[in-house]
């Protein structure tokens, strides 16, 4: 839960930023804008913090120390010389992060220092709250209630020139700069009590900081090192290394040469196509190329952002380079591998879930990103897969109900129909992804319980989803909805010919998915207040002629299935599979929906096969939905196997978008889908006080043992010989169908 507090310490930065105004990036996507030009000089800043401090024995013995800190747009923090963590996770300066932090192994009696490196990116993107000239740090640091140490004026900095300025290149949708590191620039020593840091500056307080601060809700990341699973030498003063899977993280190294000479470093999630470089320029649309430059001591390189990746390429001097120091700094969100354990017979199955599981575990960071790479950013439809998944990989549900409220703060402060991307400075909405928050939220009650929360967010619910009344026709359906993207899948080639214009904005006419998800969003609306014992009887009379309307709008009474938009008569998957989820199908017309859906081929990407799946399970279709999980084509999960695939992919292969990333967990449905609809398990009341399994296995499939931690405890089921046994927490009945 979030704690208020009353700081004492002051918020201090970067004289150079001192008196500048924040800049408001907050708006309508479609808004016209006109914002002030960012001072250049100010763009990709580094400022380096020191404060040395004394403890007396009384004050450290016996007592819990514990720092309160955090900095935007990010920090990495050492005490003595030891790294202990780096965050905060990104949010709006109205609902900022701070950490709290248990610092007590690092401090002693005597004297102490607290180094901070402060980044402040300065680009309007998915990965940052950056851009506004916000920039600094705040601090506290307490011996169990006492307060001995908060941020001021007599906390030194000065900028770190070495990662270069913003003129330095940058990758991806201006995700990050490059950092061509330059060692003779380095302040060596800065982390060290012993550093001479009588030429630093003193920090300046910001004298009208607006930071809203609140605890942060989920915990710092996992920060550890990492060795290669492979280093090859094909030539004198070339070296790749494969570190056995794409990662998250920086690539490490030492090296001693003569002054200015460089090395180049290439980081890339394969190797080109004739296996002996490392392929640098990534599908993804970045192009991990740098250079980096030797002091003539020995050196280390350290980055400070983070790549995707899996192979690293270094090239320079045989003399130079140490070997044996090559590793990765590995980041990502904490993720206890014990939470969820599978074992299964089917070789394929197994391939698939790994590659998924791994897909959670890099692609979660401070928050939930559609890839580590191009965008960084948290995409509100991604997050119904991912979340999901995340809710069973790990039985951890601080990162779903950070990540709801990221979203129920931007539909608060921004548009109260909600926003594509939360938390970040990049302003994007897309209506599919609106109509799916609702959805969520129900889902996130049934796994954790929390009625309290339910309540809290019931509102913005109901508000999201009468936000899109003005965009209702007389016949009840919307209708351009014009203020948002309709996107309704992607990559655009996987749509299955659908027949509307869905150009930004969005082409005139009422068309099929945007309204099949505002009613599966109503669905999940009249179930939360329910849940909650609200009156839900408006709402579901008004769902009622809305179902009437888009089946007399919508479906093809001849060929018993739903045409794309009204004036249309192309049938697409997209337009059959949500009415078929959503329970918008005719009696007389779910078989041949069913039927014709499994004849389309998958013809979808990867995103929207979670809800193709759910639907044809829902219809009863498991078998299928086993096959589709462990099918080899050309759109399958399988086929990103073939492919070599260590993280799940963007699209079902390499070839099938002009800029896939290769670490994406947004196709990490085959976790969700096969514990729910080929197991058979799902909470059987909220907060899993109870557990319903319902068995839907395969003749296939031989065997398996699964565990997964939920709130009550670790439910594990064993399925051997056609025989299937269950174990749940104690006092948690099992309901079975």
């Amino acid at each position: 839960m979030e704690t208020t507090k009353t700081w004492r310490a002051r918020w201090i930065q970067d004289a150079d930023f001192g008196g500048l105004a924040p800049l408001n990036l907050l708006h309508k996507e479609l808004e016209p804008v006109d914002l002030p030009e960012h001072p250049a000089e100010l763009l990709n800043r580094h400022m380096l913090v020191r404060r040395v401090f004394t403890l007396g024995a009384d004050e450290r013995a016996g007592k819990r120390m514990w720092l309160d800190i955090s900095a935007d747009d990010y920090f990495k923090l050492y005490l003595n010389g030891a790294f202990v963590a780096q965050g905060p996770a990104q949010g709006y300066a109205f609902h900022y992060p701070y950490l709290r932090l248990d610092v007590t192994q690092w401090l002693r009696p005597g004297d102490n220092l607290i180094a901070v490196h402060v980044y402040y990116q300065g680009l309007i993107n998915r990965a940052y709250n950056s851009g506004d000239l916000r920039q600094g740090m705040i601090a506290e640091l307490f011996a169990d209630d006492r307060l001995l140490l908060a941020s001021d004026d007599t906390w030194k900095y000065t900028v770190a020139r070495q990662f270069g300025d913003g003129s330095a290149e940058t990758v991806g949708y201006l995700t990050q700069y490059l950092e061509h590191i330059d060692s003779r620039l380095e302040e060596r020593g800065w982390r060290e009590l012993a550093y001479d840091d009588g030429a630093w500056k003193a920090c300046h307080p910001a004298e009208d900081d607006d930071h809203l601060l609140a605890l942060q809700s989920t915990p710092p990341l996992a920060v550890y090192r990492r060795t290669p699973a492979s280093v090859t030498n094909p030539e004198p003063g070339r070296y790749v290394i494969d570190f056995g899977t794409e990662l998250t993280g920086q690539f490490v190294m030492e090296a001693r040469g003569a002054p200015g000479e460089r090395l180049e470093i290439r980081c890339g999630e394969e190797m080109d196509d004739t296996g002996e470089h490392v392929r640098y320029d990534m599908r993804c649309s970045c192009k991990y190329r740098e250079w980096w430059t030797l002091s003539g001591g020995l050196d280390v390189l350290e980055p400070f952002e983070y790549k995707a990746f899996r192979y690293v390429e270094v090239i320079g001097s045989p003399e130079a380079i140490r070997v044996d120091s090559f590793a990765a700094i590995v980041r990502h969100y904490p993720f206890d591998g014990n939470a969820c354990r599978f074992e299964v017979s089917d070789e394929m199955l197994r391939q698939v879930w790994t590659i998924c599981r791994n897909g959670l575990v890099y692609g979660t960071q401070e928050q939930y990103v559609d890839c580590p790479s191009r965008e960084k950013g948290q995409y509100l439809g991604d997050n119904t897969v991912i979340m999901h998944a995340h809710m069973y990989a790990t039985g951890d549900l601080r990162m779903v109900k950070k990540a709801l409220s990221d979203f129920a703060l931007a539909a608060q402060h921004i548009c109260p129909g909600g926003m594509a991307v939360a938390p970040g400075s990049f302003m994007q909405e897309i209506a599919d992804f609106s109509f799916q928050w609702p959805m969520q939220l129900l889902e996130y009650y049934r796994h954790s319980g929390d009625a309290d929360f339910l309540r809290e967010m019931e509102p913005v619910a109901s508000a999201m989803v009468g936000y899109f009344d003005r965009y209702r026709s007389a016949g009840g359906l919307l209708e351009h909805v014009v203020d948002k993207w309709n996107v309704v899948d992607w990559p655009d080639g996987l749509r299955d010919g659908y027949d509307f214009p869905l150009s930004r904005p969005v082409g005139p006419g009422c068309h099929n998915v945007v309204n099949a998800f505002y009613y599966g969003a109503c669905r999940a609306l009249a179930d939360i207040r329910e849940a909650l014992g609200v009156d839900a009887d408006g709402l579901k009379a008004a769902m009622a002629l809305f179902r009437d309307a888009f089946v007399g709008a919508f479906y093809d009474a001849g060929n018993r299935r739903f045409v794309d938009a009204i004036g249309s008569k192309h049938a697409s998957l997209h337009a059959n599979a949500l009415p078929l989820l959503f329970g918008l199908v005719p009696d007389d017309g779910a078989s041949s929906v069913v039927s014709w859906l499994k004849s389309r081929n998958m013809n979808c990407g990867v995103y929207f096969s979670y809800f193709l799946l759910k639907a044809l399970a829902a219809a009863g279709e498991t078998d299928y939905v086993y096959a589709r999980l462990t099918a080899e084509d050309a759109r399958s999960w399988g086929n990103m196997v073939k492919e070599g695939a260590t993280t799940c992919f963007e699209a079902w292969g390499k070839d099938q978008k002009w800029n896939t990333s290769l670490c994406h967990p947004w196709a990490s449905a085959p976790i969700p889908l096969f514990i729910e609809e080929i197991i058979g398990l799902k909470p059987g009341a909220p907060g899993w006080t109870a557990v319903r399994l319902a068995p839907r296995i395969p003749e296939s499939l031989e065997r398996f043992d699964f565990a997964c931690r939920v709130r009550t405890g670790t439910i594990r089921i064993v399925y051997a010989d056609g025989e299937l046994a269950i174990e749940a927490p104690e006092g948690v009945p099992v309901v079975r169908a």
